[in-house]
């Protein structure tokens, strides 16, 4: 029970298994993983390919050199991916496969340039980002962060703090209205605010009333909701301009990307009190936040946790493992990239 016979050798069920993957490594598809993955995801991969972590290689240099023409797919992530430099050295390389919403991370025009396919996770994860941002819509006209310090801290004993502002009735402009921005936009009807959307691409009739620019959305608007893709092609969308468009009674919010936002121009603003608040999941630079952000009372922080859930994080491992499994299995992948050039 538990054994079989192989050949003149006899191995318990324990061995059986090791011989198998011992065995079987030799045709293991090999994947290159330029980013932080979870556990679960990195142990079900494991067991399919072989992965090597150039993330956390103390000289990735040279395990390109090493195991480079062997490298048929890369693991990446919307914060960690791979430059054109390190795409174009791997000469074998077919798939791109990214742990995230957003690519801006990764040099999608040099991949595709090649042939090469890249992939992403949207959906699984829209609701729980749209989630976080209409919380945000909420907490930071309530000041809910800030009298939650103001408790802890004893202060209640002295007296109560200032009021908040209502968001019912609000206007809300939506700076980019895909998934995530359609999301919310459903949710924030429903605490009875006002949408208003700016995006590049032609939305068709809507009853939301669209601005030409980001400039014209934010003077229309009491919140202001970042909610485009990152990247090169809106680095600094929101400028000190928009800042003051949005004017001393607005609110931004973000948990889009934090490169979209000129961010000293927020420091700026929310310093002087050209603008009333901010809620911000995402920074530029980050895990690093400016240290006049950490010291405001008007501004709701968090550490990119938009999506960190067990379920969603668990149905983007799936749709990382389902990209690559169709791939490498001769069918088309469930998720690509759209084209960039």
């Amino acid at each position: 029970m538990g054994e079989e016979f192989c050949g003149r050798v006899l191995f318990s069920g324990k061995l059986k298994g090791l011989y198998r993957r011992e065995r079987s490594h030799e045709t293991m598809t090999d994947l290159l993983q330029v980013t932080p993955l979870p556990p679960f995801l990195v142990e079900r991969l494991s067991r399919e390919f072989t992965l090597h972590d150039y993330f956390s290689a103390d000289d990735p240099d040279r395990m390109i050199e090493e195991v480079g023409t062997r490298i048929r797919g890369i693991l990446a992530g919307g914060m960690k991916g791979p430059n054109a430099n390190l795409i174009n050295r791997l000469e074998n390389l077919e798939i791109i496969a990214s742990f995230s919403v957003g690519y801006d991370a990764t040099d999608v025009a040099a991949a595709q340039a090649r042939g090469v396919i890249v992939t992403h996770t949207p959906e699984v994860l829209t609701g729980d980002v749209a989630d976080l941002a209409m919380t945000f819509i909420l907490m930071a006209p309530r000041r809910i962060a800030e009298s939650e310090r103001f408790l802890r801290a004893g202060k209640w004993l002295a007296g109560r703090m200032d009021l908040g502002t209502t968001v019912r009735g609000k206007r809300l402009g939506i700076l980019g209205l895909g998934r995530i921005g359609w999301a919310v936009a459903r949710r924030a009807e429903v605490f009875g605010l006002h949408i208003a959307y700016h995006d590049i691409k032609p939305m068709g009739d809507l009853t939301y009333r669209s601005y030409p620019t980001p400039h014209d959305l934010a003077a229309a608007s009491d919140m202001l909701l970042v909610a485009c893709e990152g990247g090169e092609a809106t680095r600094g969308l929101v400028d000190a301009g928009v800042l003051d468009a949005l004017g001393p009674q607005g609110f931004l919010i973000n948990a889009a990307r934090g490169t979209i936002i000129d961010q000293p121009a927020l420091v700026a603003a929310l310093g002087s009190g050209r603008i009333a608040g901010a809620a911000l999941d995402v920074f530029d630079g980050e895990p690093a936040v400016p240290e006049e952000l950490l010291a405001m009372e008007n501004v709701v922080l968090t550490p990119h946790i938009a999506s960190s859930t067990h379920e969603t994080r668990r149905a983007m491992g799936d749709l990382v493992f389902d990209n690559l499994a169709a791939h490498f299995g001769g069918k088309p992948v469930l998720t690509p990239v759209p084209p960039q050039i």
